[in-house]
C-alpha cells in the first residue's frame, strides 16, 4: 500500500457545512443592513478561512479592517451556536474512515476553519478518536494553501509527505497538497467543480468517498 496516511479537508470533504456557514454569515449581514448571498454563492466564499469569507461577503465599500473585525466577531458568536443545525457527514465518509483505520492507515483533518471549531465539529460528527490529529487555523500559522500545517501533520504522523494522500474539494486544497509534496485527490461531492480541481493539481478526482479505496490499493 503506497499511502500510509490520509489528510482530510473538513468543509465540503468530510461534512456538508455550507448551509450552516451561509446562514450564520447571512444573519450577520442582515443585522448590519447589508445584502445577503445565495447558498450557491457560498460555494466560492468557503475554503479560505472564516475571516476571508467575511471580507468577501461584505459589500465592497464595507471591507475596512473595522467592518471585517466586527463582522468576524459576530459570525464566530453566531456560528458557535449554530454549527450543527444542518451540517452532516457526506454519505460514505464514516464507512471510508472505518475501513482506512481497519487497514492501519493514519488519518488527520486539516481545515482553514478556526482550530477550536474544527475540533468541535469533528468531535460531534465522528469523534476525535478517529483521527491521529485534527488541526484548524491557529494564530501564528499560515492558512492553506501554505503547506506549513500539512507538513506539521506529516511530522506528527511520522509519515513522509510523499506517502500521504490529501483529500479536498477546492483549489486551495489541491494547491496545499502539491505545495506539501502530497498526493492531491479532489472530492467531487464538495463545493467546487472537477475542472477547478484538475486545473489546480488534482492527481485524481473521485465522485464517492469509497472510490478512494481503489487509489489506496485497499
Amino acid at each position: 500500500m503506497r499511502f500510509e496516511g490520509v489528510i482530510f479537508d473538513l468543509d465540503g470533504t468530510l461534512a456538508d457545512t455550507l448551509e450552516d456557514l451561509a446562514d450564520s454569515m447571512n444573519r450577520v449581514l442582515a443585522l448590519q443592513g447589508f445584502p445577503v448571498h445565495s447558498y450557491d454563492a457560498y460555494r466560492y466564499f468557503i475554503g479560505k478561512g472564516i475571516k476571508n469569507l467575511v471580507a468577501e461577503t461584505l459589500p465592497p465599500d464595507k471591507r475596512s479592517k473595522e467592518y471585517v473585525a466586527r463582522s468576524y466577531e459576530l459570525i464566530i458568536a453566531d456560528y458557535c451556536k449554530n454549527y450543527l443545525v444542518k451540517t452532516r457527514l457526506y454519505d460514505g465518509i464514516a464507512d471510508l474512515v472505518n475501513r482506512l483505520r481497519g487497514h492501519g492507515v493514519k488519518l488527520a483533518v486539516f481545515s482553514n476553519k478556526p482550530d477550536d471549531l474544527t475540533k468541535r465539529i469533528v468531535e460531534a460528527l465522528m469523534g476525535t478518536e478517529s483521527f491521529e490529529m485534527v488541526l484548524g487555523a491557529q494564530a501564528g500559522m499560515p492558512v492553506k494553501p501554505d503547506p506549513v500545517g500539512a507538513l506539521l501533520i506529516s511530522t506528527h504522523l511520522g509519515i513522509a509527505p510523499g506517502n500521504i494522500l490529501y483529500l479536498g474539494d477546492t483549489d486551495i486544497d489541491m494547491m496545499t497538497a502539491n505545495n506539501a509534496g502530497m498526493f492531491a485527490v479532489g472530492a467531487l461531492w464538495g463545493f467546487r467543480t472537477k475542472d477547478e480541481l484538475l486545473a489546480n493539481g488534482a492527481r485524481a478526482v473521485i465522485g464517492h468517498p469509497l472510490e478512494m479505496l481503489q487509489i489506496m490499493g485497499i
